[in-house]
């Protein structure tokens, strides 16, 4: 058996360990990265990158229709319809892109990258199957970066009607009746897309709201859209499975009543969960943190020199989380003075309208202790927001009372994914509600609401 020799060995090729493995690699330290699928993880191939293609192409296609009938913009067009697997066809071209721009930048930084499916033997010994043969590799140090798994519910396996994100995200036609089992950002972000595309949709969620992680104020303008496209809510409900025939899901309310929902495909959006099975991670005895590997502000594991990186550590699983935590353990073993501890993580869903968080909400504060004052700016008094005919939502800042530093944003609106990296900088460079007050910001754009609710926060309103 062929060994190889490396300082360091990655095991995952999505955010999290593509960054490590060229960061490490700049820095001069050998690196060897296993891949067993694809460069890129979830988040390039079947997640993140291909879901905003769809969402997109699907906001068009919804506009195209709204032309065709009436628009006061004075737009007319003939009757819109789509062509789904030439659509699939510029998804899976910007994926390609990325994911060979990814190759790219490994091979540009010094790094190996190997296809295979690796094995763990211990903590500083690999096993790696590829296609040719089976490899050893023996590191100094391993960083675990194998990132998450969808989640399977037991009364409705993946198969025939029942599909995952994955396959949501390549249809080869589109469903008449679409049901959606959970009401998170997975499972709205992808209905109102195919709701948009023209098919019929329904959702099954088990708590009493949709986006049931995020505050109720922020999920309302959001609940206002689902109604307005025709999305069908079943709160409060479980799902029992198929009928007999596949043709329906079994559902069963919260007053144990069980109804059917006619479906054509299911799709199951009931969260991930980190990928720690199938790659004999259990041989290295690590602390683990519920189903996630247990890590510390280095993103050190229980043994010396593993690390554990992305989805694979647990919550947030947020691509950029990964990213930065992948850059953090690489300087970390070139030798330099670094740990992970961000003020902020920004997140989005990438709903219509959008919601974006960073920092502590109103309520949160208060459970941790802290006096805060907040405020909200409407996006109805945003001009920008007005020819985007577009004023749904709101910015809302989030500051302690005593010396008004900032430890919250919130929003939700049209575009405001964009405002996520004005929040997080905010929070990280311990921004007071003056200083975004205070900082000119250009007219017109959303940006505006940000300084408008700053201002409000401090009892300076202008614009309302």
């Amino acid at each position: 058996m062929k060994t190889l020799t490396t300082t360091l060995l990655i095991i995952g090729g999505g955010p999290a360990g593509y960054v490590a493995g060229i960061r490490a690699a700049q820095l001069g330290v050998p690196t060897i990265l296993v891949e067993g699928d694809r460069l890129g993880g979830t988040c390039l191939n079947i997640g993140c990158i291909p879901s905003k293609a769809l969402i997109h192409a699907a906001d068009e296609f919804e506009k195209a229709r709204h032309w065709a009938n009436h628009s006061p913009l004075g737009i007319q067009v003939p009757a819109a319809t789509i062509d789904i697997a030439r659509t699939v066809k510029w998804k899976d071209g910007i994926v390609q892109r990325l994911t060979g721009g990814v190759a790219t930048l490994l091979k540009r930084a010094g790094a190996q990258v190997i296809e295979g499916w690796a094995t763990l033997l211990d903590g500083k010994t690999v096993e790696v199957r590829t296609v040719q043969d089976v490899l050893r590799i023996q590191c100094q140090h391993l960083v675990i970066a194998t990132g998450s798994v969808q989640t399977e519910l037991p009364t409705l396996p993946f198969g025939g009607p029942v599909i995952s994100s994955t396959e949501a995200l390549a249809p080869a036609s589109l469903p008449k009746r679409l049901v959606v089992v959970g009401a998170g950002y997975i499972g709205l972000e992808l209905g109102i897309a195919y709701r948009k595309l023209g098919c019929e949709v329904a959702v099954v969620e088990m708590t009493d709201r949709v986006l049931p992680t995020y505050d109720e104020e922020l999920t309302r303008p959001v609940l206002a859209a689902l109604k307005k496209l025709g999305i069908v809510l079943h709160l409060r409900c479980s799902v029992e499975g198929l009928n007999g025939g596949g043709s329906a899901l079994r559902v069963r309310s919260s007053t144990a009543d069980e109804f059917t929902l006619p479906a054509d495909q299911v799709l199951v959006a009931a969260g991930r969960r980190p990928r720690t099975t199938g790659f004999g991670l259990e041989s290295l005895h690590l602390d683990m943190a519920g189903r996630a590997i247990k890590i510390d502000e280095q993103c050190r594991t229980s043994m010396r020199d593993v690390w554990a990186i992305g989805d694979v550590s647990g919550e947030p699983m947020l691509a950029h989380r990964g990213m930065a935590q992948g850059e953090t353990v690489a300087e970390i073993i070139a030798g330099h003075r670094r740990k992970f501890a961000p003020a902020a993580i920004p997140a989005i869903c990438f709903t219509d309208p959008e919601v974006v968080v960073a920092g502590l909400s109103p309520a949160q504060a208060e459970e941790a202790g802290l006096d805060c004052l907040h405020a909200a700016f409407p996006f109805t008094a945003n001009g920008r927001a007005m020819t985007l005919e577009s004023t749904d939502g709101f910015v809302r800042a989030v500051a302690r009372r005593d010396n008004h530093l900032i430890v919250g944003w919130q929003a939700v609106g049209r575009a405001v994914s964009e405002l996520a990296a004005a929040f997080g900088q905010s929070i990280e460079m311990g921004a007071r509600l003056e200083d975004v007050a205070g900082t000119i910001h250009a007219h017109p754009t959303l940006g505006e609401a940000v300084q408008e609710a700053a201002m409000r926060a401090l009892g300076q309103a202008v614009h309302i």
